[in-house]
């Protein structure tokens, strides 16, 4: 086995872990980053539907790498893995993670987020708790973020938008298409109050980025030209310039290993191509793999000295797993029924809607009560062609073909277009929602896969219900047809948190305050791990905030040379 020695060892590529790099390269610190998957470079990303939407281009084959899935079924939990259900978990394994294929709409948490336990008191069946730090002490990281990673949006003061230190953003908001104005006087009737979106996408140049080029493709797809706020882009491109960042791609990491009982050696990876094994050192360790992945590689970390997972005395590690609850819905502008604007300015492509609804962040209705509700973002539906067209192909179960086929596509391109909603809410951290290893089942490289019991708690369908009520009568005053919504307890795949929860106390926490294990000193969690509940946005900003946050005390502490 090779030797190399660093400073500090990142695993993983995304936003977290470009974060922490960022920062200590920028500070002359020597960083390795360790991503399991290949580097693909801005002039490769390629707005290729089949590639990028239906096959394993940037995601591992489900056959070689999966999880096994947990739901209850009838009563009893039933695991089926995710070779059989084809329902993947992972989530951009390339450099830069899954920061390249989201959409941008970010927003901060809100300060009463923070403190939901003390804002709200006990939920039954939920294990609500505090963060261990204010919305105060993280708001400079955000700020931070907002400039670094480039943030574009409008500022407007709103009874749910958290306060700023800053009057404005750094860009102005991303062009707009002229739905906007339809959706804003009809927000405007029912005295709803809509905002200008903060979005992770360029709207001007920013050093070597090019701005948005609306290429009416986003979301889970590449940016060819940087206006995306990736990791890659905004974080491990200026890392690399410093000439202090060693980029392992093809590298996935098995384990950490230890020789003594509070501190990490090595990283024990293999060369995904070659299928070499060997060990990193470093001083400093950060876990930055996304938020289920983190908690089973420190499960399968577990040795004499930590028995049941690497900085598990508290016997919390992978529990209190959340995602992103709420739903989404969507309603049909239809070329003969349209006010406010025309067809052919609705019909532009490329432009955002850039909307997003806080009035219902908190909720104290006279008739449903007094609850912590969500946030909605508006957009048009995902442009991809194959998914479009089969859509609302059948008649009385039939499926319809031929003529009658061909001219319902066309119109489903040319007579109308879809507007949709996407509710964010809290997904109350439970006892039934936690990843764990499985005992059977083994990934390619002989390790157990992570075994994800995925149990929701009912008042997260009761807010996503209650939003999403309110949303459906914005898209009828709108005049929009063929309204539906889905709120689910299945949750989304690619807003993952919780597993390694910080806190103060190490009996009921894996970290503390600054993502440091409570257990080993020198390993440092920094994905959405570490948070407590997820509050009712996503989780993006956040992440690279507290990264951020997290670096600089890393910083400080190898400035005072420990641990050695």
């Amino acid at each position: 086995m090779s030797k190399d020695e660093f400073d500090v060892v990142v695993i993983g590529s995304g936003a977290s872990g470009g974060a922490v790099a960022y920062t200590l390269c920028k500070a002359g610190y020597k960083v390795a980053v360790l991503e399991k998957g290949r580097l693909i470079r801005r002039d490769e990303f390629s707005k290729d539907e089949l590639a990028y939407c239906r096959r394993d281009i940037v995601t591992p084959n489900l056959f070689e790498e999966y999880h096994v899935i947990e739901e209850k079924v009838n009563g009893k939990w039933e695991a089926t893995p995710t070779y059989d259900s084809g329902w993947s978990f992972w989530n951009g394994n390339i450099v830069g993670g899954s920061s390249n294929f989201m959409s941008g709409m970010l927003h901060r948490l809100h300060p009463d987020d923070f403190r939901l336990k003390s804002k709200y008191g006990e939920i039954e069946g939920a294990n609500v708790v505090d963060w261990p730090i204010s919305y105060e002490e993280l708001e400079p990281y955000y700020t931070l973020a907002e400039e670094i990673v480039g943030i574009s949006g409008y500022y407007e003061p709103h009874p749910y938008e958290p306060p700023r230190s800053t009057p404005g953003f750094t860009q102005p908001p991303t062009r707009e298409n002229a739905v906007v104005t339809l959706l804003d006087k009809s927000c405007k009737a029912l005295g709803i109050r809509s905002l200008v979106t903060p979005r992770a996408v360029l709207s001007r140049d920013k050093g070597h980025r090019k701005a948005c080029y609306y290429s009416n493709f986003c979301g889970s797809y590449g940016c060819s030209s940087g206006a995306k706020g990736s990791s890659r882009e905004a974080l491990l491109k200026p890392a690399l310039a410093t000439g202090n960042l060693t980029l392992m791609t093809n590298t996935h990491v098995k384990y950490l290993h230890t020789e003594q009982k509070d501190r990490v050696n090595s990283a024990v990876a293999i060369d995904t191509v070659t299928g070499k094994e060997k060990k990193i050192y470093a001083r400093l360790f950060v876990v930055a793999a996304q938020a289920h992945e983190s908690a089973r590689l420190l499960l399968n970390s577990a040795n004499k000295y930590h028995p049941e997972g690497l900085a598990n005395s508290s016997g919390e590690l992978g529990k209190n797993l959340i995602f992103s609850g709420g739903g989404s819905g969507q309603g049909e502008l239809h070329e003969n029924e349209l006010k406010e604007i025309s067809f052919g300015e609705l019909m532009q492509t490329g432009y955002f809607v850039n909307r997003s609804i806080l009035d219902w962040y908190f909720v104290d209705d006279w008739w449903h009560g007094k609850f912590k509700g969500g946030s909605v973002e508006f957009m048009f539906e995902h442009q991809n062609i194959i998914s479009r067209a089969r859509k609302n192909n059948y008649e009385e179960g039939r499926l319809v073909w031929g003529k009658a086929l061909g001219e319902r596509v066309v119109d489903r391109f040319t007579k109308q277009k879809s507007i949709r909603f996407e509710i964010f809410n809290d997904w109350l951290p439970n006892d039934n929602c936690f990843v764990s290893l499985d005992p059977t089942h083994k990934d390619k490289y002989g390790m157990p896969v992570g075994k994800l019991r995925i149990g929701a708690h009912p008042q997260d369908i009761k807010v996503g219900k209650y939003i999403a009520k309110k949303c459906e009568a914005v898209l009828e005053e709108m005049g929009a047809k063929n309204i539906y919504s889905s709120i689910s307890a299945d949750p989304a795949q690619n807003l993952v948190a919780g597993g390694c929860r910080f806190g103060n106390d190490p009996k009921t926490s894996v970290l503390n305050k600054y993502c440091q294990a409570h257990d080993v000193p020198n390993l440092f969690v920094a994905d959405a791990s570490f948070m407590p509940t997820g509050g009712s946005v996503a989780y993006t900003w956040t992440i690279y905030a507290n990264a951020f946050r997290v670096a600089d005390h890393i910083a400080k502490i190898l400035k005072k040379g420990m641990p050695g």
